[in-house]
């Protein structure tokens, strides 16, 4: 069985749909779906009526999908396939034109030609452009005439006056507005704010506000310090308002110079030299202010520059005095006396009062005092004899002071020059020794070429002569020649020299100048004589000790410390037996009366004191008074006397026979003292 698709009867109003099946008696019921079905768009499900719930706006949708379909209305089966329809929303004007940049800001530069453009605007509107005039735009200008027009059509904005100057007006606020409808009444409008600033040009020279200006300068004022300043004024900006400055002309153009103040761009006239009230009053200068940055198109409106005249007055000061000349140089005889004349300065006081000036040496530049001054007339003198040799230059300074007004001072400086005199003698240049090789055998030969120098000057012509001092001038071991350049020559006349005869010569050479007057002097030349070995080469100069050599031999020697050993051991011996035996080496005893001092205070009388004492009792005391034993040991030896040898009777020993007697116990005693 073939199936067929029967025709489906749609029948379409406004909002409105029915099927061909629906036959009137309730059994069909509609269905709507899609886009916007059940809020936007119901549907009638008896008839298939279809309303709109709200207000439709194209601009937000311009149409709707939707599908419609014809149901049993108690089973809800599809007696029809669905049908998928579209619903376009007609547009009507009812969205005004927006500028949706604004407001807006341009620049255009002041001069500019009429129907330059500034910029352009643009307008939209929602409606739809392809129904009716609902979009169709049209721009006017409702503020900024007669400046500024705009083209309907494009938006764009173009000057409408010529020579707009900025420096007269800079911004203007003009007003366009957009109507659609093609601008027919009854359409919708928007408008916007365009901000038009005027751009600035080169268009205005330079102007001085007067054309001569009034300075004054005091004449005390040092170069660099700045006088006074003008400015030229130009409305322009920028660069096109920039003005340099220049000196054209003016019997001032050597004395004052111009600069540019960075900042504020003023013309800055400085004092370039100083200037002298009683010399020049008044100077004057031109000056001129231009645009170093021109626009060619406006070239013909020039020129950019202006000039100006400056009149610059000197103002008087209290100047301190001048010296006629900057510095002075004066010349002195060495050794001259105290009181000679050096030299005169001279200062002067310029200013119009021509007070006095006073003058005088400030100490720290003469701190020894060499030199006086005559407060008055400048005259400078010595104050001692002056030695060249010790400082030949003397640089003071001279200070001159006003009387009155305000006691200012200057300084001038005073070179001094010491003029040399022959007052030194020449002598030898350097103090070397001549060496001379003992044992020498020659012929005559020269040995030393001595030379001269002088503290004084020495002159292009000056020279010296040499000569042997008259005591050794006929010596036989040396002799002199000068050479007529100022050096000598020693030359040697013996063949032999020995060290041991004598080592050192001193010749004394006599040194003559030709200065004036003529000085010399007597130098020693040390000439000494030095040992040489076989191959002739000096060994030594110096004074040298002569021995003769001692060749002991080692068997010598042996023998030589075997006999110190021995003397040690008996030393050594002898000293270990007397602390045996604990005796002490030396007895000392009190009532020994070799150790008692005897004063007493009568004046010896010579040969007749001798009776007055008993010379046997100050010999021997013990004698004298019986026999005393020692206590302080007990003698282990006794030696008998010997015969003859007995204690001799007073008034009557021999001194000779008891001396020999103590000796002779004192050669038995060991304890005993030796005489």
């Amino acid at each position: 069985q073939v199936l067929h698709r029967s025709k489906r009867g749609w029948v379409w109003n406004q909002f409105f749909l029915h099927s061909d099946v629906d036959l009137g008696d309730g059994n069909i019921k509609y269905i709507l779906s899609g886009e916007g079905a059940g809020t936007i768009f119901v549907i009638d499900d008896n008839t298939g009526n279809i309303h709109a719930t709200k207000t439709l706006d194209r601009e937000e949708q311009a149409q709707y999908t939707l599908t419609a379909q014809a149901v049993a209305r108690d089973t809800n089966k599809p007696l029809e396939p669905p049908s998928e329809f579209i619903v376009k929303v007609q547009d009507i004007n009812d969205n005004p034109p927006e500028f949706l940049h604004g407001p807006y800001y341009a620049n255009v530069p002041e001069m500019s030609n009429v129907g330059t453009s500034v910029m352009q605007v643009t307008a939209t509107d929602a409606d739809d452009p392809t129904y009716g005039n609902s979009a169709r735009l049209v721009y006017s200008i409702l503020q900024g005439q007669p400046y500024f027009s705009v083209e309907s059509q494009t938006g764009i904005i173009r000057t409408a006056l010529p020579n707009m100057d900025r420096e007269a007006r800079q911004e203007y606020d003009v007003v366009i507005q957009a109507k659609d409808m093609g601008g027919h009444m009854g359409g919708l409008s928007g408008t916007t704010e365009v901000k038009i600033t005027l751009t600035d040009v080169n268009d205005n020279p330079p102007k001085f506000p007067q054309s001569v200006y009034a300075m004054s300068v005091s004449e005390d004022r040092v170069p660099g310090e700045e006088v006074g300043r003008l400015k030229a004024k130009d409305p322009d900006l920028g660069d096109n308002g920039l003005v340099t400055y220049s000196l054209l002309d003016g019997d001032g153009m050597g004395v004052f110079e111009l600069s540019t103040d960075s900042e504020t761009r003023e013309a800055v006239i400085k004092l370039k030299k100083h200037v002298d009230y009683e010399t020049k009053r008044m100077y004057t200068l031109k000056v001129e202010g231009s645009n170093p940055h021109i626009d060619p198109r406006f070239m013909s409106w020039g020129p950019y520059k202006d000039e100006a005249t400056i009149k610059i007055s000197v103002e008087d000061a209290d100047e301190p005095p001048v010296f006629v000349a900057p510095s002075y140089t004066f010349e002195v005889e060495e050794n001259a006396p105290e009181g000679t004349v050096v030299g005169r300065v001279h200062a002067k006081d310029t200013d119009v009062a021509n007070n006095p000036v006073r003058y005088m040496i400030p100490r720290y530049t003469d701190v020894e005092q060499f030199f006086n001054i005559n407060s008055e007339d400048g005259l400078i003198t010595t104050t001692r004899p002056m030695d060249r040799e010790t400082q030949p230059w003397h640089n003071i300074s001279v200070s001159a002071t006003e009387i009155g007004g305000h006691h200012q001072d200057t300084k001038v400086r005073v070179n001094i020059k010491i003029k040399d005199m022959n007052d030194n003698a020449p002598e030898f240049a350097t103090n070397n020794e001549v060496q001379l090789k003992e044992w020498w055998f020659g012929c005559v030969q020269m040995i030393e070429t001595v030379s001269a120098v002088d503290k004084d000057e020495m002159a292009h012509r000056q020279h010296f002569t040499f000569s042997l001092a008259p005591e050794v001038a006929h010596n036989n071991n040396f002799s002199l020649k000068d050479n007529r350049d100022s050096t000598a020559s020693i030359y040697v006349l013996r063949k032999g020299f020995s060290r041991l005869t004598q080592d050192v010569y001193f010749l004394p050479i006599e040194i003559n100048d030709n200065g004036l007057p003529a000085l010399s002097s007597t130098n020693t030349l040390t000439i000494r004589v030095c040992s040489c070995d076989s191959r002739d080469t000096i060994l030594s100069c110096n004074v040298e000790p002569y021995v003769l050599p001692a060749g002991l031999s080692t068997g010598a020697l042996i023998a030589i410390l075997a006999c110190i050993v021995i003397l040690l051991a008996i030393v050594v011996l002898f000293v270990a037996l007397r602390r045996q035996k604990k005796e002490p080496l030396i007895v000392f005893e009190e009532e020994d009366i070799r150790e008692n001092i005897i004063t007493y205070d009568d004046e010896g009388g010579g040969e007749e004191d001798t009776e007055a004492f008993d010379i046997a009792t100050l010999q021997n005391p013990d004698g004298a008074n019986g026999f005393l034993p020692r206590k302080d040991m007990k003698p282990e030896l006794q030696c008998p006397l010997r015969p003859g040898m007995g204690h001799p009777a007073p008034n009557s020993v021999d001194v000779d026979d008891f001396i020999k007697t103590r000796i002779a116990e004192a050669d038995c005693d060991p304890t005993a003292e030796n005489l």
